[in-house]
């Protein structure tokens, strides 16, 4: 499922930063997203697919990465970013 398709998956769409603004991952509603590295835009990008709470990213080299949300925080890997309002 992408973005927020049921009352059962979490609604991810719009902008998640770092702390200190370093890496920006936008997710989009066609299930596409599109992650900046400081002044590299567009650094990785591919689809994201949400269960719940849950992330599975697969960029477009076919890398793949998981997340998870929790309290309004995704937690993606290594990586703790929070929804920019």
């Amino acid at each position: 499922m992408t973005g927020q398709t049921s009352n059962d998956d979490t609604d991810v769409i719009g902008m998640w930063v770092s702390a200190d603004g370093h890496i920006r991952q936008q997710l989009r509603a066609d299930g596409h997203y599109d992650e900046a590295r400081g002044s590299r835009r567009s650094a990785y990008t591919g689809r994201y697919t949400v269960t719940g709470n849950h992330i599975d990213y697969v960029d477009d080299t076919g890398f793949t990465a998981t997340g998870n949300i929790r309290d309004g925080v995704l937690y993606h890997e290594h990586l703790v970013l929070y929804r920019q309002q």
